[in-house]
């Protein structure tokens, strides 16, 4: 019985602690302040392993159309490069202020810092079905947007088709794949 009664304690102390720290204000939420080593495992554990839950019963499409890579090369420079860069740059305004920094989509996804969600899996279909996962429904609290309530499927498939390429393109390659027509 003792040990059920210390437990107990354990956890409304626990309880008391964590909310008297939320309602204080004294963690620092600011986008120039770094989480704890521990915070921000939590937190990119949580993200990698939602995604992958979340992704994991897509069916992904035949990729990599000219008309797809085309669509999608220029959805990207319009709503995408400025935070996920584009081939031979970088950083931009939006890199150097976000944090955590979003993944440099110009290389390969295993080369990324972190990833939206493969846990580091390198199967270009689970990264597809990852990619269309995150541009459709975004991340929380990290800066990137849901364009699921604004895009097709379709559409949001011709960026991932594009993204599938980006990392092999140079800038001139990207420069004429990413003008509107």
């Amino acid at each position: 019985m003792t040990i059920i009664k210390t437990l107990v304690a354990v956890i409304i102390f626990t309880l008391v602690v964590g909310l008297g720290v939320i309602y204080s204000g004294i963690y620092p939420i600011g986008a120039d302040q770094r989480h704890s080593a521990v915070t921000f495992w939590l937190l990119d554990t949580l993200r990698k392993r939602s995604v992958a839950r979340a992704s994991e019963d897509i069916e992904v499409p035949s990729l990599g159309s000219p008309q797809q890579l085309l669509s999608g090369g220029a959805d990207y420079n319009d709503m995408c490069a400025g935070c996920h860069l584009k081939p031979g740059v970088t950083e931009t305004d939006m890199t150097i202020g976000l944090y955590p920094t979003p993944p440099d989509l110009t290389v390969p996804p295993e080369k990324h810092d972190h990833d939206h969600g493969s846990g580091g899996h390198d199967d270009p279909v689970v990264i597809a079905k990852q990619q269309y996962w995150v541009i459709k429904h975004g991340i929380m609290a990290s800066g990137m947007a849901a364009f699921g309530p604004t895009h097709s499927d379709e559409r949001i498939w011709a960026m991932v088709a594009f993204l599938q390429k980006l990392p092999e393109m140079t800038p001139e390659q990207y420069q004429i794949i990413t003008t509107r027509r």
